[in-house]
């Protein structure tokens, strides 16, 4: 493997083999959407509030977007980082952008501006989509902070009260521009790793892999006109855009609803009055969705089939899901950088609770290894590798991490310690990378201790997580001062500690739910901090004090 600063491709050899079998079609996502304008016409796509915007719509709001873009001096080529909440106008920018042949570059609603500010300048980002506030914070204090960290952004667009930046919505009367041409093996877009080894790194997709996820998992999942898909997480993350997400429902005809928050207080009567058949949760909001179900799950009543993913799901709490919510449980594993596994619907409900299914396809290539890349028999946990006609071969410009992340002949280390079983079904079982997955939020330990490691009272910090019931984990920063009798007490530091990760920008997700203050952090032989000892330690710890409120 030859790695590209930008973009690393598949060896011809493997994409000759893929296009041969179908998987890459030669299309861009503008053909596509234009196709589906063409096949349903004035079916309706997306509904969210009173407002429905029909397959014709949507093709034609693209247009008009790619326009208003255009005519504010964006062109084909650049990259744009695109933060938006569950609203329509985020398949406006994503469709509009792709039309004009411009990348964008999906952050999550809780990103802030330390990852903002990052995304932009590592990405020589032309423009920056936000909204005027969001879930009570103001995004464009927000964008006046990352147009000082990235003075090479040439345009802020902002949904709603845009102040000094360009308002986002096209004017009215604006005509559509046509489709910018462009190539189907080229980027279409760019997802967000997990973070694991720091700020999150991006994730190029090209229009011929990512379309082949969104039709392959439509197929799989059965999906049809019939389908009426609640979105209930965030629209850029992977699980809930292509897995199958809004995309394969879109692909299959069906009608998207989009949820302003994914409570059941809001999604509960939005399931019964658009009679929604699919949903897609990470395991913390299934159990919210359970506890009230408990009580009355009336309003459930056309719910089919509730996906489940992005963090590990305890097989109690599946076997749970038929009898309370009246739906068929579907576990889902995957990750942005490609590879995705479903329990296919029928499964035996011994397997369906217990593992994450089969790849999607059959050139999914998947190993399971021991620490030295050696193969590991069926029944044993290791190492997940895998490469495959939707699975990446590289991030963008992260030649020194690509090395690491990737073997020499172009299997990616997910980081996921896995099981095989004899049927080919998988079982995830925790992970190698130093990460916490709170409720499908991954956090890397590294990014969130170097900026613990910038308060001037830190002497060392270590961030472990710690099980629960909701989120899977919580996490909590293990934290060593420099001595200083005068010192306030603990609970004064680790609310300073908190505000100071805030400072810096940190997404409220990554601030510690716990903090432990130690006079010494545990060390291992070598001198590393023992992170084990740490996590038995604050186990075992009556006086873990508690973050501030997250904002």
């Amino acid at each position: 493997m030859t790695p590209d600063t930008d973009f690393t491709p598949w060896p011809e050899v493997l994409a000759r083999t893929y296009r041969e079998a179908g998987y890459w079609q030669g299309e861009t996502f503008p053909a596509w959407l234009a196709g589906l304008a063409g096949r349903y016409g004035d079916r309706a796509a997306l509904r969210a509030g009173d407002l429905t915007v029909t397959y014709r719509d949507l093709h034609a709001r693209a247009g008009r977007q790619a326009a208003h873009f255009a005519a504010h001096g964006l062109r084909a080529g650049d990259r744009v980082v695109v933060q938006l909440p569950s609203v329509p106008e985020f398949f406006d920018v994503l469709f509009g952008l792709m039309h004009l042949g411009a990348r964008p570059i999906l952050a999550l609603p809780a990103h802030r501006a330390g990852e903002i500010a990052f995304f932009c300048a590592h990405a020589d980002a032309a423009a920056y989509v936000t909204v005027d506030r969001h879930a009570g914070f103001d995004h464009r204090g927000l964008a006046r902070e990352v147009r000082a960290a990235a003075p090479a952004l040439r345009q802020v667009f902002v949904l709603g009260d845009a102040q000094e930046f360009t308002p986002l919505t096209p004017p009215a009367g604006l005509p559509p521009v046509p489709a910018t041409p462009g190539e189907a093996g080229g980027v279409a877009l760019y997802q967000l790793s997990g973070g694991s080894t720091g700020t999150p790194k991006l994730i190029p997709r090209t229009h011929d892999d990512y379309l082949y996820s969104v039709r392959a998992s439509a197929e799989l999942c059965g999906l049809g006109g019939d389908t009426v898909y609640l979105a209930a997480l965030p629209l850029a993350h992977n699980f809930s855009l292509t897995s199958p997400g809004t995309l394969g429902v879109l692909h299959a005809g069906g009608r998207v609803v989009l949820a302003p928050q994914p409570t059941p207080d809001v999604t509960f009567p939005l399931v019964r009055h658009e009679g929604v058949t699919l949903t897609a949760l990470v395991p913390a909001l299934l159990q919210v969705w359970l506890h009230v179900a408990r009580r009355d799950a009336s309003a459930l009543a056309s719910l089919t089939r509730v996906q489940v993913g992005g963090a590990p799901l305890s097989p109690d709490v599946a076997r749970a899901v038929p009898d309370v919510l009246g739906a068929e449980v579907q576990q889902v594993f995957g990750m942005a950088e490609g590879l995705v596994t479903y329990v296919r619907p029928g499964t035996a409900p011994a397997l369906a609770c217990t593992t994450q299914g089969h790849p999607i396809s059959p050139h999914d290539e998947v190993r399971v290894v021991d620490d030295e890349d050696r193969d590991v028999p069926d029944g044993q946990p290791g190492h997940l590798l895998t490469r495959g006609p939707y699975t990446i071969r590289g991030y963008f410009r992260a030649p020194d991490h690509n090395a690491r992340a990737f073997t020499p002949d172009g299997y990616y280390r997910t980081g996921d310690i896995v099981t095989r079983l004899p049927g080919g079904a998988l079982r995830v079982t925790g992970r190698h990378k130093d990460q916490i997955n709170r409720g499908g939020e991954k956090i890397a330990a590294e990014e969130v201790e170097h900026a613990l490691l910038r308060h001037p009272q830190v002497a060392a910090a270590a961030l472990v997580g710690l099980p629960d019931p909701w989120l899977g984990e919580r996490s909590c920063a293990c934290v060593q001062l420099h001595p200083d009798p005068a010192g306030p007490p603990a609970r004064a530091v680790a609310r300073d500690l908190a505000a100071h990760l805030r400072r810096l920008g940190l997404a409220a997700f990554k601030v510690p739910d716990r903090f432990l203050i130690l006079p010494d952090l545990p060390r291992t032989a070598v001198g590393k901090v023992d992170k084990p000892a740490l996590r038995r330690c604050a186990q075992a710890a009556p006086d873990l004090i508690p973050a501030a409120p997250r904002s």
